[in-house]
């Protein structure tokens, strides 16, 4: 009888001190919410040296607008660049929904967006650079990725992800390459280490990143299989593809055929569907974006924990990657450019006012290759 005593003074005060982080927890998080803010009362700039820019200083694509902000200055190993051109990408949207949920609990912002400037991609001519950087000078065309690249100016160190523009494609083409040419590369080289005759499957081969991935994968020597529906069959096949699955008539992971690795940028069939088309030894990439039926709160970090937990009981390798983005990669695509083994794939264009538009078409899905942003 003591020791059920003891038990149950235990299970009480256990019970109680739980209750008690969770009330703490509660009142952290409201005053988190409540404080949380941006420089939006500061941002915009009415004269001086102004550039205009895209900012939101409220989540949703109705509180993105065209203002006058502060032109950057470069520091001493950074370069000003002139922005042409930028491009779209899920990456902007999931930021400017604030979306997955759990993002705005790791530092986006719980009831506003941290970082009001949107943009990664870009593509210009360097205006001016600071007195330690050697690699580039003013009137050099460029592409790369920096925070903030939806402006007239961006500012970017130079030892970073930037690099010479290729001469044979235009600014549109360049600014496409930054997020989506370099995650193909990436899941394909590092993730995926593909080699030549290896069959390769490429979920979504005619968005952002596929058609990076099927030209990439084709540059590697592997036997390329495209999934895209039937308007992009042709485009997926002038890409280079070897073999097409249009996903209205067929369903890839019903079908015999069995695969090296496997890039899925809509991940629409579950890990048991793409663990049975791939050979013992074969490789499952997931992209970043996550897929259709993810949770709005955490997004595809469910899929990344089912694929962790599984991971060490099987022969395939299974996981989730994200671009690292470097100046390395950046030429290794510009060379493909150059030697024309990889050509980017542009949907449609707009202007920087129109950026709420091209975001809201991004959203539907349909895009095919690149959605671009023109800067005059």
């Amino acid at each position: 009888m003591k020791l059920k005593r003891i038990l149950k003074g235990i299970l009480k005060w256990t019970s109680l001190a739980i209750l008690l982080v969770l009330f703490v927890g509660i009142i952290f998080l409201f005053i988190a919410y409540w404080r949380s803010t941006n420089d939006c009362d500061r941002l915009t700039a009415t004269q001086g040296n102004t550039m205009k820019a895209i900012v939101y200083c409220d989540y949703g694509i109705a509180n993105l607008k065209l203002v006058d902000v502060e032109k950057p200055t470069p520091t001493d190993d950074q370069v000003l660049v002139k922005v042409r051109a930028a491009s779209v990408n899920p990456y902007d949207w999931h930021f400017i929904e604030g979306t997955p949920k759990i993002m705005r609990m790791m530092g986006v912002g719980l009831r506003k967006p941290k970082d009001t400037r949107l943009g990664v991609d870009f593509a210009g001519t360097i205006e001016s650079v600071g007195k330690n950087v050697t690699q580039f000078k003013p009137g050099d065309d460029v592409f790369g990725g920096r925070g903030g690249a939806f402006a007239e100016f961006v500012c970017r160190r130079a030892e970073g992800a930037v690099a010479l523009k290729p001469a044979s494609i235009t600014f549109e083409q360049a600014a496409s390459v930054n997020i989506a040419g370099i995650t193909a590369l990436q899941a394909l080289r590092d993730k995926g280490k593909v080699q030549p005759g290896q069959k390769v499957l490429i979920n979504g081969a005619s968005g952002g990143v596929g058609t990076f991935a099927v030209q990439i994968a084709k540059s590697f020597g592997a036997d390329v299989t495209g999934v895209c529906s039937t308007r992009n069959v042709d485009l997926v096949r002038s890409l280079g593809a070897d073999h097409v699955i249009d996903y209205t008539k067929e369903d890839f992971a019903k079908g015999t055929e069995r695969y090296d690795v496997i890039l899925d940028n809509v991940p629409n069939h579950s890990l048991s569907e793409c663990r049975h088309i791939l050979n013992p030894k074969g490789k499952y990439v997931m992209i970043g974006g996550g897929g259709p039926n993810d949770s709005r709160w955490v997004g595809p970090f469910g899929r990344v924990i089912h694929a962790l937990l599984v991971s060490p009981f099987i022969s395939q390798k299974m996981g989730m990657m994200m671009a690292d983005a470097n100046q390395k990669d950046l030429t290794v695509l510009a060379d493909l450019m150059q030697s024309g083994k990889v050509k980017p794939v542009i949907d449609r264009t707009y202007k920087l006012s129109e950026v709420p538009a091209a975001i809201a078409y991004l959203e539907q899905g349909h895009a095919r290759g690149k959605v671009i942003i023109t800067v005059e």
